[in-house]
């Protein structure tokens, strides 16, 4: 008997099928986020950083510089990640011809045809983002809020331009498009009205949202302070949830590191969830505040892994990943933070949820927390590298060597 059917029975002796577990989690698509290739810069910014209100931190060699060079990172990171897999785009990774450059109020479908037919050829779905940070326009910390008509019009032009854009992309595919707008939008001290900006806030969502575009989920990203917005965030979660609940077909999508550090978005799920038929999330790990560090398997995470599985939310629970690290190698910070949220939704799907929810509700608490402890160490690795074997990627402990080989022979020609 291998180590894989031994553990098959151990989890089957506390009422887990660990087949439909596996089946389960090779249907549920994670959406790879395309800017932990390059630190957030983008093609369309002469400076090529991120800033207003965003950064990242440390100059690793050989961060991707381009399209054809991007999208080679994220195969040879996708080709050590298993499952089914989306590419979480924003705006300003637009692909422009020889010569050409629009504004991001300018965008068209064409700039981001080349992703589409990248996404087909490799079977992956696409999310987008209307990118409102490292831009000119972003004036006194604000876009969407700001006072001025004229800063006000370009960025509710963009994010137009960016709910078309997705619609084609979902039209193209066949599928629907995930369009989440952040916006840096808040005051470095205390504020004299909070309220105005979040009534100019309100109207600018509002014309945004007026086109229809049916292959469009949209959500908007709240969030507690910024850099050099410490003091107060325009589009905060109490906006976003009330606005999002009061606009039909609207999301709020939660972040694990917008809130304050003793809150957890593990909890937020299952409240959104009364309420919404779907809660898109950005999974992160912040570290005393939103510093966006890669991904580990670790108590939150698993945490909002078993929200999502406990409610049976797999298809409500739209999951997308959102960190960048610019200090360490970029590919692994993409396979260990991927890897992570897999493993994550895997020890979610192997714990006995139905049972936990039947001794919950007979008081039985006593049993529960010995239940709950049993199955924590449970030989969960063996059908992690089981899964691994059977999506015919590297088990755990055999890819970084290729990592450092890509670096050797690609990375580190880049300068």
């Amino acid at each position: 008997m291998t180590a894989f059917e031994q553990a098959k029975q151990q989890y089957s002796a506390i009422g887990v099928d660990v087949e439909e577990a596996l089946n389960q989690l090779s249907h549920k698509a994670i959406s790879i986020h395309c800017w932990q290739g390059d630190d957030v810069a983008g093609f369309d910014q002469k400076e090529g950083k991120a800033s207003d209100g965003i950064q990242t931190t440390g100059n690793y060699p050989g961060k991707a510089r381009n399209f054809a060079e991007l999208k080679a990172d994220f195969l040879k990171a996708a080709s050590y990640i298993p499952g089914k897999k989306r590419i979480n785009l924003h705006a300003s990774y637009a692909v422009f011809g020889s010569g050409e450059w629009v504004d991001r109020d300018k965008l068209e479908y064409r700039h981001f045809a080349p992703w589409v037919e990248f996404a087909k050829k490799q079977g992956l779905g696409i999310d987008f983002n209307p990118t409102c940070f490292s831009h000119p326009m972003v004036k006194d910390g604000l876009t969407l809020s700001h006072p001025d008509e004229t800063v006000r019009r370009f960025w509710i032009n963009h994010c137009k331009a960016s709910r078309r854009i997705a619609q084609q992309i979902g039209e193209a595919l066949g599928d629907s498009v995930l369009n989440n707008i952040w916006i840096p939008d808040g005051f470095k001290d205390i504020p004299a009205d909070r309220m105005t900006p979040r009534l100019r806030l309100k109207d600018s969502l509002d014309e945004i949202f007026s086109e229809p575009c049916p292959n469009v989920i949209d959500c908007v990203e709240s969030k507690v302070f910024g850099i050099g917005l410490e003091s107060m965030t325009v589009g905060s979660n109490e906006f976003y949830t009330a606005y999002a609940a009061s606009h039909k077909g609207i999301y709020n999508l939660l972040d694990a590191g917008h809130y304050h550090p003793t809150e957890s978005i593990s909890d937020k799920i299952p409240a959104m969830l009364c309420f919404f038929d779907k809660v898109p999330l950005h999974v992160t790990r912040p570290v005393r505040w939103d510093s966006d560090h890669v991904v580990l398997f670790d108590d939150e995470t698993k945490e909002i892994m078993k929200e999502v599985v406990r409610n049976n939310a797999l298809d409500k629970v739209l999951i997308g990943l959102d960190f960048f690290d610019a200090s360490i190698n970029r590919i692994a910070a993409w396979v260990v933070g991927c890897r992570s949220a897999q493993k994550s939704l895997l020890f979610a799907l192997l714990q006995p949820n139905e049972r936990l929810r039947q001794l919950q509700d007979k008081a039985e608490f006593t049993e529960k927390m010995v239940l709950m402890e049993t199955a924590k160490t449970l030989p969960f690795g063996e059908v992690w590298q089981e899964y691994c074997r059977r999506q015919g990627v590297p088990q755990d402990g055999q890819w970084l060597e290729e990592v450092r080989h890509y670096e050797q022979q690609i990375l580190k020609e880049r300068g």
